[in-house]
């Protein structure tokens, strides 16, 4: 099929197949570059799983992360989010269910891979095919159209299969209806808590600091320390000398619409007087009677900004309740409905939101607009640029590589290319690593790394690296004369959390034997608090957002009214009572029926489709190769 498509690069047949990369990338994450080293990471059935595939799929999530947490993202955070097992995982997976596709003979022939992606718009230029972004699309990922319709192919063999195990998911009346009783119950609770911090005649002794710091000594240890030399493959220092024509730049500009796209934006300033969402009727109405109160002082001619800076309740109050300038998609639905609705000093009417009430007024309006293709050409330019250098610079670093063979010594490396290897001073996994933007990678690779070991291509946002592990120095735990503030202040938390649990406990315990809530806590100068109904998953009034608090109030009842341990959360330990259950009432149950249906539907497939998975585990040969997942 492929050699086919290849003689008829303007026929209807190549225009279909090439929409489909963006499917790929979906299913199998395909990267920019070819693999480095050959090797394997685990054996499924007696199927290797080859390391370059499983690097590309480890990279793919990473970059996810990044693109969800930002500058956020660290090393604990990655090490927390287990990518390396994710990864493994995932390729597992799919062997898995290829192995099991082929068993069952479910099968994607040409016409339906043609038939399945032939309306797939990335590669078409006003609705037609254009080859030249083929070929430039295809020589900037590096991909032969036999990887991509290999890739492509198994990837709807996989949609097949699910589609086949999971048709006959259904959902009933009764499951829609019960699952909407019980995601809409609320609950009111009484509560009581104990914070440690409140605990403030705590003064350990001596010989409890200096047992303390025995028994915790190893939480004191140092981390072991690194010291490296690198080779800094620097695209930035490249780009000037790379030629984009102007027919590259045009095909970019045809191929990322959205990228010249300013959308519409309006500048406004707003009053917001809040109300819980789950707020009882009667103080919804009063909110919205003292908005109705401030709305009407402004029609009188009152200025809206010393209206906001007097009555707002929300955090733009000091400035006159001044949002600045945002996109439909950056506000809350209702909110955004309306302040897109209005021109230029009009002040809305009150607008409810899940915050609460809103007065808007809109100062500016500024329409959508594009640039043109003269106006986008220096941005298009200095991208495409980056993107070339960033490959150029990528080849430079591998072949640097590939001659370095049996070399231990990175600066000799260096030496043959007529390069600087630097060296870097000692530092943590923790990092940072004095003069590299990107340590935290850097870091990360130099941990994994025997000792005198060159590492292979290591890609960062600024560019690429080869680094080697030259020396490292060991952790070791501080002598408690080093540490001793340190060791007290933990020491006086530890002490203060037990006082605090210890005294919940006692709380808990007299409330079971049938003392008064409120009698106790006024007893132990207290304060008891009832709480707003809240619902499953939400935030608790008084609070705060814990879902471990959240689902023991909803496994009180009237005849177990007392959960059956104190609960920790965020300022201490919370005794809780249960005041009120209430269920749900009904009313909007017809307009969320069919959502409810779709998600529930969802969840069973997903269920069903991991429990295959799970009996495709069990009956297969897996081993997976030392030091993979470290």
């Amino acid at each position: 099929m492929l050699s086919l498509m290849r003689k008829n690069a303007g026929t209807w047949m190549i225009k279909i197949l090439l929409g489909a990369i963006v499917i790929v990338f979906v299913f199998w994450g395909v990267g920019s570059y070819t693999s480095r080293r050959a090797g394997r990471v685990a054996l499924v059935n007696g199927e290797p799983i080859p390391l370059d595939e499983f690097r590309r799929t480890y990279d793919n999530l990473l970059d996810q992360m990044r693109r969800q947490f930002g500058n956020a993202l660290n090393d604990e955070m990655i090490k927390n989010l287990k990518l390396r097992e994710r990864a493994l995982n995932e390729l597992i997976d799919q062997r898995l269910l290829l192995d099991e596709a082929a068993r069952l003979k479910i099968r994607v022939d040409d016409q339906e891979l043609a038939d399945a992606i032939k309306n797939l718009p990335i590669f078409q230029v006003n609705g037609r095919f254009n080859d030249r972004r083929y070929r430039n699309v295809l020589g900037q990922l590096r991909m032969s159209p036999e990887q991509f319709e290999a890739y492509q192919r198994q990837a709807m063999v996989v949609a097949k299969l699910r589609d086949f195990v999971t048709g006959m998911v259904k959902v009933s009346d009764q499951e829609a209806r019960w699952w909407y009783d019980w995601r809409n119950a609320k609950v009111k609770v009484r509560y009581v808590v104990f914070e440690p911090a409140s605990y403030k005649d705590i003064n350990p002794s001596e010989e409890q600091i200096k047992a303390f710091y025995e028994k915790n000594k190893e939480k004191y240890k140092t981390a072991p320390q690194r010291k490296i030399r690198y080779i800094f493959f620097d695209p930035a220092k490249m780009a000037h000398e790379v030629k984009i024509s102007e027919d590259e730049i045009r095909d970019y500009y045809e191929t990322h619409p959205k990228e010249f796209e300013k959308p519409k934006t309006v500048e406004a300033r707003h009053i917001l007087i809040r109300v819980a969402p789950d707020a009882p009727e009667e103080v919804v109405q009063q909110a919205k009677k003292k908005i109705e109160g401030i709305l009407k002082q402004i029609r009188e001619g009152k200025d809206f900004a010393e209206m906001a800076k007097k009555y707002s309740e929300g955090p733009t109050a000091e400035r006159g309740g001044y949002l600045g300038s945002f996109t439909r998609e950056s506000m809350v639905k209702p909110f955004a409905d309306k302040a897109f609705s209005m021109k230029a000093g009009e002040v809305s009417d009150p607008v409810r939101t899940q915050f609460g009430w809103h007065l808007i007024k809109v100062e500016k309006v500024t329409e959508a607009s594009k640039e043109s293709l003269e106006q986008a050409t220096p941005k298009i330019l200095k991208k495409l640029r980056a993107q070339r250098a960033k490959s150029r610079v990528y080849d430079e670093a591998e072949n640097v590589f590939e001659s370095s063979g049996e070399q231990d010594d990175l600066d000799k490396v260096a030496e043959q290319y007529q390069m600087k290897a630097v060296a870097t001073g000692f530092f943590s996994a923790k990092g940072p690593i004095k003069g590299i933007k990107s340590w935290r990678k850097v870091a990360e690779e130099a941990f994994k790394l025997p000792l005198m070991e060159i590492s292979d291509v290591l890609e960062t946002d600024e560019g690429y690296y080869l680094i080697q592990v030259v020396e490292e120095r060991p952790g070791k735990i501080p002598a408690l004369d080093e540490i001793h503030d340190r060791v007290k202040a933990d020491l006086v938390r530890d002490l203060q959390d037990k006082a605090a649990k210890k005294d919940a406990q006692a709380f808990l315990a007299a409330l079971r034997k049938g003392k008064s809530m409120a009698e106790e806590s006024a007893r132990l100068k207290l304060k008891m608090a009832t709480s707003q109904p809240f619902g499953r998953g939400g935030a608790i009034p008084g609070i705060g957002y814990d879902p471990q608090l959240a689902a023991a109030a909803f496994k009180l009842s009237k005849a177990e009214p007392l959960p059956e341990k104190v609960l920790k959360g965020g300022k201490g330990y919370y005794v809780i009572r249960l005041d009120q259950r209430i269920p749900a009432d009904g009313k909007d149950f017809v307009q969320q029926e069919e959502a409810i249906r779709t998600q529930l539907a969802q969840q069973k497939k997903n269920n069903v489709f991991r429990s295959l998975l799970d009996q495709l585990r069990e009956k297969a040969e897996i081993s997976i190769e030392d030091n993979v997942l470290s």
